[in-house]
């Protein structure tokens, strides 16, 4: 899906000497699909044309590879190499037969439906089923969907796959890079490696344009912030908590111990995380997301507490049988989370502990550029990986009238993110972090008016009842708080009728707000 003029060149021994390479992109038309990512055919110059334009020009676009950037995946190149250099022929093509007329996207997704056996014997039939069959995604979603008992990352997919399969093999003679092949050009395989190795760009993180608030009352907050449902970042409101001066690899690794945290799709002790971050340089790197953290280790839950500003949470009254709500949040630099929109129309405050987040956010009636949503909001498509979408989309916001609200949240801050709004977020180190999601009174009515929704079953997240959960909550509702809905609803309409000209804000609905969805 990355739309390049220019892309990285390889040539190894050129990219282990320059640990900063530029390049220069313009964008293209782009096409967003579900669950294939499309990539576009960028023109690539070779490294030497590169450095040459460095000294006469500057770059509309730099990208800088990260210092620790291992060289390209089995010697794969840009597929605009190929144009300038006369007389090769791709490796690609030959060595898939029939196969070559087929998408590299595609050739992957018939290769997935195999084992790890059948695919290291296709492996040896050709260098470009070598390739191919090599592609750590491909190993990746082995060892996920077919994990029996502990992971323990080694330095790639692959090796932790036959390490779980064949104990006995000693991975560590295994080249984590694998055999170079001459000749092979893929902008699909080569914009994998490419996504999991830029840094960010500096423009990227120059915008900070939300509202920052120290010692507000809780009074301001609801009628600044909470009641016209916009972003702001609290900073302060979390500075006696024990976990913000106690919580680190060191401390959490000892005080967990052997106790299984959500990774994914899998569970992982937190050492054992911790050595896969140290290690994985991926597209879209694992995310430690669990929302059972406090009852799995309570101390984790008292070490540190509700900002004031959030403390009336009405899912409460369903007690156990309320959705998932809470969350403790780690991952590497690179990891986050993808466009989302917040599950069961709640609002959220996200805690930063240690390291810093990127967050991009854009208002209920305001779809993300390469993001498309499902007409009922149950399904969200959108790039591949984070990284891919500030390449690709992130600079077209420049020109918006409706910019996105953005900020960089570091240690000891605080953001409140407002119902319905689509955000995005990456860690840019690495980073722990808690989260809730919550109901007020200032947003009651709009979680009801969602739980009831004609499709609720297939939006309603977080929960085993998700058929049942309105008329649950309702009556909790009704029984621990008589006459609180009929007043809310009675003071929306007054409100209403007295304003002759809707707000923007007053007249956002949560009929784009769909379900809750992460990529990681």
């Amino acid at each position: 899906m990355l739309s390049c003029k220019t892309l990285l060149s390889q040539r190894t021994k050129s990219i282990r000497k320059k640990k900063k390479t530029k390049t220069k992109t313009k964008s293209k038309n782009k096409k967003t699909t579900k669950s294939v990512s499309t990539k576009q055919n960028p023109i690539s110059k070779n490294y030497q044309e590169l450095e040459e334009e460095e000294e006469d020009e500057d770059f509309e676009e730099g990208f800088n590879l990260k210092a620790s950037a291992p060289s390209s995946s089995h010697g794969v190149q840009p597929l605009g190499n190929l144009y300038l250099s006369p007389g090769s022929v791709n490796s690609r093509n030959t060595g898939l037969g029939n196969l070559q007329t087929l998408s590299d996207e595609l050739v992957l997704e018939i290769l997935g439906l195999l084992g790890g056996t059948h695919l290291g014997v296709l492996a040896t039939v050709s260098r470009s089923f070598y390739v191919f069959a090599n592609h750590e995604t491909l190993w990746r979603n082995l060892v996920l969907d077919d994990l029996k008992g502990r992971l323990l990352y080694n330095g790639s997919w692959k090796s932790t796959y036959i390490a779980a399969h064949c104990p006995s093999f000693d991975v560590s003679s295994i080249r984590v890079s694998g055999l170079r092949v001459r000749d092979f050009y893929s902008d699909y395989l080569f914009q994998s490696w490419l996504c999991a190795n830029l840094e960010m760009k500096p423009e990227w993180l120059e915008r900070d344009n939300i509202i920052r608030r120290r010692g507000i009352s809780v009074e301001e907050f609801i009628s600044d912030f909470e009641e016209p449902n916009k972003p702001v970042l609290l900073e302060g409101c979390m500075d006696n908590w024990v976990a913000l001066a106690k919580w680190d690899r060191d401390y959490l690794v000892q005080l967990c111990s052997d106790v299984q945290f959500l990774v994914g799709p899998v569970l992982m002790k937190l050492g054992d995380y911790f050595r896969y971050a140290d290690q994985a340089r991926e597209e879209r790197p694992l995310y430690l997301f669990d929302p059972k953290f406090g009852e799995k280790v309570a101390t984790l839950g008292s070490e540190y507490e509700v900002p004031v500003y959030f403390r009336e949470d009405l899912f409460g009254v369903l007690g156990k049988e309320r959705p998932d709500y809470r969350w403790i949040i780690i991952g590497p630099a690179g990891s986050g989370s993808s466009f989302h929109i917040d599950p069961n129309s709640t609002s959220a405050w996200n805690a930063v502990i240690t390291g810093s987040k990127k967050w991009v956010l854009f208002p209920p009636d305001v779809v993300p550029p390469g993001v498309h949503p499902s007409p009922d909001g149950a399904e969200v498509a959108c790039p591949v990986s984070i990284i891919e979408w500030f390449m690709n989309f992130y600079g077209a916001t420049k020109t918006w009238k409706k910019k996105p609200i953005e900020c960089i949240c570091k240690a000891g801050e605080v953001i409140f993110v407002p119902r319905g709004w689509w955000h995005l977020v990456i860690n840019l180190e690495e980073s722990i972090a808690i989260t809730q999601n919550y109901v007020s009174r200032r947003n009651l009515l709009n979680v009801l008016d969602f739980l009831k929704r004609p499709n609720a079953s297939t939006l309603v997240s977080g929960t085993r009842d998700r058929v049942n959960l309105y008329d649950k909550f309702k009556n909790a509702i009704e029984a621990s708080f008589p006459g609180t809905i009929d007043l809310l609803t009675l003071k929306a309409e007054e409100k209403n009728a007295q304003q002759k000209k809707s707000s923007f804000w007053d007249s956002v609905t949560d009929s784009q707000a769909g379900a809750f969805k992460f990529s990681f």
